[in-house]
């Protein structure tokens, strides 16, 4: 099987520039398995035997890590509550405010944080790789938990691979597909170019007609406000996702995992006002093609097509055999 990344297209940015700075320990780490001869991965028998259908071996298993203090987050006014005097004749209404937008009281400063930790995880992955030789990372995991003396430490975890006699690349993939889903990919013509994230933050102050809609006395009715803030909150973390594909040059994207937390708040500027805060993340893998041999080749093969009406089978049999007597 040819190597798909050796095809024009294919052999794209990964998410950030690859560091050659390696903390101590983990060059040590890599310098243990080259000389060992033998790599670890954290791929299920059955993932590895797809990857190894696609023309791939395990190279070892890599990992990058950073650990964030979080300070200023961007989210300390209100999200709308301060922008307008209420008057018996026309209360005040609120806007959702969205971290990309910026405005009064978003989260941008917290999301740009969120996508250098990720990042900064991911490059650290992706040197592990390239010091063990490898063309690209499959079953990436991004994961964030709580270090226990404060702050968040973002972790990037995955199996790196290569194609054995296929050059270096420059910048080796990352993806985070399974063994098996990352084969059927290779199979069909199509290459991961690394991993892309969307991420959002959106704010909105529970109003005055929020705060109505959500009595007892409302009855079973939509909640305007919420609506707007969960819509607002997807819309942005999907086009964030998208500037990323197009950043990486992809053609498209799979997606593995679309997660959005809801969180309230009592408003830091109204007293007993209340504020609603949801962060949607989306975290996918950017594709390229890089054949269509598959694709010509399937459009090029007969259909046989067969009748479900008895009566056109036995008109169709008879006139097989009188053309072959």
């Amino acid at each position: 099987m040819r190597y798909p990344c050796g095809r024009p297209g294919a052999n794209r940015a990964t998410l950030v520039p690859v560091s050659n700075d390696l903390p101590p320990a983990a060059e040590a780490r890599m310098a243990e398995i080259r000389s060992s001869g033998t790599w670890g991965s954290a791929l299920t028998a059955d993932e590895f035997a797809a990857v190894r259908s696609a023309g791939f071996e395990p190279a070892g298993q890599v990992l990058g890590a950073a650990v964030y203090n979080i300070g200023y987050t961007g989210g300390y006014g209100c999200p709308g509550a301060w922008g307008g005097y209420s008057y018996a004749w026309a209360p005040a209404t609120t806007r959702t405010q969205v971290s990309s937008r910026g405005g009064y009281g978003s989260f941008g400063p917290l999301v740009n944080t969120m996508y250098e930790a990720r990042r900064k995880a991911i490059s650290r992955m992706v040197a592990e790789c390239t010091e063990l030789g490898g063309h690209g990372v499959v079953g990436v995991r991004l994961t964030i938990g709580s270090f226990p003396s404060g702050g968040l430490e973002f972790k990037a975890i995955g199996t790196a691979i290569r194609a054995p006699g296929a050059r270096p690349l420059r910048h080796p993939f990352t993806s985070d597909l399974s063994g098996q889903d990352f084969a059927k990919l290779v199979h069909s013509g199509w290459m991961a170019a690394g991993l892309v994230l969307g991420i959002s933050i959106a704010a909105r102050h529970d109003d005055w007609r929020t705060v109505g809609q959500t009595r007892w006395s409302a009855g079973n009715a939509e909640v305007t406000g919420w609506t707007e803030l969960v819509n607002d909150a997807r819309h942005d973390a999907r086009q964030q996702l998208a500037a990323d594909v197009k950043r990486l040059g992809g053609e498209g994207v799979v997606i593995a995992d679309m997660d959005m937390r809801v969180r309230e708040r009592e408003c830091p500027a109204q007293e007993g006002g209340r504020d609603h805060v949801i962060e949607a993340v989306n975290i996918g893998t950017a594709i390229v093609r890089f054949t269509s041999s598959h694709s010509e080749r399937d459009r090029q093969t007969p259909l046989a097509i067969m009748s479900l009406d008895p009566q056109r089978r036995q008109a169709a049999r008879v006139d097989i055999g009188q053309n072959r007597r």
